[in-house]
C-alpha cells in the first residue's frame, strides 16, 4: 500500500510504500488488554484509614426495645454507629493498600497490540470514527518530509498543519470539557481530548514547536506503544510520520 509524502507547503513530494506492520489485522481484544495493563500499572495503591468510622463509643441496647438489637448505638440515643449500614459508620468493603494493581502481559501480546493499533492509523473510517477532523483528501497515515523535524517555533508548525488541513483537529482538542463527578474537586476539573500523534526520528528540535499544542504527543518509533496509538483502548488515532521515522518501522518483524 502506497501513501503520499507531503512537503511543508502541503504539496505532494512523492509516494512511499508502507512497512509490513501496517498489514496486521485489527485486533481490539489485544489492544484493550495492552492499554489496560499500561493504565493499571500507573495506579498508585490507595486505601482508607483503618479507624475511619470506628472512633465512636457505642453498644447494643439488647432485646426488648422494639429496635434491632444487633446495631451498636450511641449512649442515651437510638442513633446507630460503627457498622456499615449506619450514618458515619465504617465502609463495607473499602479499598485496601494491599491490593495489587499491577498487571503482567506477555511481550508478544504487547507487540502485536502495537502492530494492530498502528495498522488502524491508516484506516480513514476508523480515524474519523474516533472523532478526528482532517482533510479527507490526505492519505493516511500522513507522511511528511524530514525537514519538518527542524522546526522549532509553534508558529511555523501551525502554518504547516493549516496547509495540510490538520489544524482543525488541534482546535477540536483545545475545547476543554468539565468532568462529571467528584473529580472536579480533586484537581481533575477539566478533561482534554487527544489530538495528533507525531512520530519523528529525532525530536530534539520539533518537540519545542509542538509541546504547547493541546492534545499532541511527540514520540520516536522506539517509544511507540499501544496506548499512544489507541488512547483509552480506542484505536484509530490521527498519526503523522516523518519519512525517516517511517523507514525505521521497516525493520519491525510481524
Amino acid at each position: 500500500m502506497k501513501v503520499n509524502v507531503y512537503n511543508l507547503d502541503g504539496g505532494i513530494k512523492g509516494q512511499v510504500e508502507l512497512p509490513k506492520v501496517f498489514e496486521y489485522p485489527y485486533r481490539p481484544d489485544l489492544i484493550k488488554e495492552a492499554v489496560r495493563a499500561f493504565q493499571l500499572n500507573r495506579v498508585q495503591p490507595h486505601g482508607v484509614d483503618p479507624m475511619a468510622g470506628m472512633r465512636r463509643v457505642a453498644e447494643s441496647l439488647g432485646p426488648g426495645h422494639g429496635i434491632s438489637k444487633m446495631v451498636p448505638r450511641i449512649a442515651n440515643t437510638t442513633r446507630g454507629a460503627i457498622i456499615p449500614n449506619t450514618r458515619g459508620g465504617r465502609a463495607g468493603h473499602p479499598p485496601l493498600v494491599e491490593k495489587i494493581w499491577e498487571r503482567k502481559i506477555n511481550k508478544k501480546v504487547r507487540r502485536l497490540a502495537k502492530f494492530s493499533a498502528l495498522s488502524v492509523t491508516a484506516n480513514k473510517v476508523m480515524v474519523r470514527k474516533r472523532g478526528h477532523r482532517f482533510n479527507l483528501e490526505l492519505s493516511l497515515p500522513v507522511v511528511l518530509d524530514d525537514s519538518f523535524e527542524n522546526l522549532t517555533r509553534v508558529k511555523e508548525v501551525i502554518e504547516v498543519l493549516q496547509k495540510l488541513g490538520l489544524y482543525e483537529d488541534i482546535e477540536r482538542a483545545s475545547e476543554k470539557k468539565i468532568r462529571g463527578g467528584k473529580g472536579k474537586m480533586r484537581g481533575r476539573r477539566y478533561k482534554r481530548k487527544k489530538s495528533i500523534l507525531f512520530v519523528v526520528k529525532n525530536k530534539e528540535k520539533i518537540e519545542k514547536g509542538l509541546r504547547n499544542l493541546p492534545g499532541v504527543d511527540v514520540v520516536t518509533p522506539r517509544e511507540l506503544n499501544a496506548e499512544m496509538l489507541a488512547p483509552g483502548t480506542h484505536a484509530g488515532r490521527l498519526t503523522v510520520f516523518t519519512e525517516s521515522a517511517l523507514e525505521e518501522l521497516r525493520g519491525w518483524i510481524l
